[in-house]
């Protein structure tokens, strides 16, 4: 897994894409602060730039300088580990502007897996994270319902996790409104 890592890193650094297990389903990913990497992303998914992408990061801490400050309730359901959540909340500076929504919004999850944990940990910034398929697609459940599409475009695919048949599902997303509000996007 480590030699997998440092080889993914490598082509993150050069703002190249990959494809990556996540604590829910594989990801097409890239530095989620180079909007070069980012646009390209889209391309591949052949999605709008209007539906925001969500970023990952192994802590808050890793991830809190590029947010707004966040509330203790944001807080809590970035650190709930009993099950994957992604948070969207406001953005701050350094995110590429190709991942917020139209109201500065971000989706932002913690993960707790042990691969895409380290991946951001050694990566040191955020990843983007969405689902391995083209818009409109079912997403795949594990690595053999990916697409050939996806995989003949990314610039790199990870090797660790690839045998794996257990279905993971998407996470639940959640938005915390200024005022402290929770709605729930995603069950």
């Amino acid at each position: 897994m480590t030699d997998d890592i440092i080889k993914a890193c490598e082509f993150l650094e050069r703002g190249k894409i990959i494809l990556y297990p996540t604590d829910t389903v594989w990801g097409i990913g890239c530095d989620a602060t180079d909007s070069y990497a980012v646009k390209r992303i889209y391309e591949i998914k052949h999605r709008s730039d209007s539906k925001a992408l969500i970023v990952l990061s192994d802590s808050i801490d890793n991830i809190a300088d590029y947010l707004a400050p966040l509330s203790k309730e944001t807080e809590l359901l970035l650190n709930d580990s009993s099950r994957p959540t992604t948070v969207v909340t406001k953005a701050y500076i350094g995110l590429a502007p190709e991942l917020l929504a139209e109201d500065g919004t971000v989706g932002v999850r913690i993960t707790h897996e042990e691969f895409s944990s380290q991946l951001c940990r050694h990566f040191g910034r955020p990843i983007v994270s969405t689902s391995a398929n083209v818009s409109g697609y079912p997403t795949p459940a594990t690595f053999d319902e990916i697409s050939d599409v996806i995989k003949d475009t990314v610039d790199y695919i990870c090797t660790s996790r690839r045998d794996e048949t257990e279905a993971r599902q998407p996470s639940r997303v959640i938005k915390v409104e200024d005022n402290g509000n929770i709605t729930i996007l995603r069950p």
